[in-house]
């Protein structure tokens, strides 16, 4: 049995058709406009599938670089690319087949003494992907500004 350790609320409010306003529990956050793509929506904002693709990436992003730098992040370190495959099941409804994350991080954030041991447990620690891999594979790669390829998670 998992224990809860926290909890937060949104709240969405249709706009029009398929569009709906976000609104987060927090002060400085913009609301968010989501909508479905055509032949459902018009695409005035990222869909649920583009937010947990964001999600996945944000939360591997931030993992690694917390492990790496802890209080001392340099700025502009990190950039990352994610893809989203979507399927169709037996039933022939779409889903979300597979998540494929590319990191790239800098070389002065790389030069940690921690960095292998922060290759092998900055994904553990990404409360989003960790979820996700329960029903969804995520493929995890991370590269140096040379593009050398310093992990890879299937």
């Amino acid at each position: 049995m998992s224990e809860e350790v926290g909890k937060f609320t949104i709240h969405m409010e249709q706009e029009e058709d398929y569009a709906f306003r976000v609104k987060f529990d927090l002060k400085k956050a913009d609301d968010v406009l989501m909508d479905e793509p055509p032949p459902l929506g018009e695409r005035n904002g990222p869909n649920a599938s583009r937010l947990l693709t964001a999600a996945a990436a944000n939360c591997l992003s931030a993992s690694l670089m917390f492990c790496l730098a802890k209080e001392d992040v340099p700025a502009s370190m990190v950039k990352t690319e994610a893809t989203c495959t979507m399927v169709r099941n037996e039933k022939k409804r779409l889903r979300v087949g597979r998540l494929d994350v590319r990191i790239t991080a800098g070389d002065e954030l790389l030069n940690s003494k921690k960095t292998e041991r922060c290759l092998n447990l900055f994904e553990d620690f990404c409360v989003v992907t960790a979820s996700i891999r329960q029903g969804i594979d995520v493929g995890v790669e991370v590269y140096n500004e040379a593009g050398e390829l310093l992990h890879k998670a299937e």
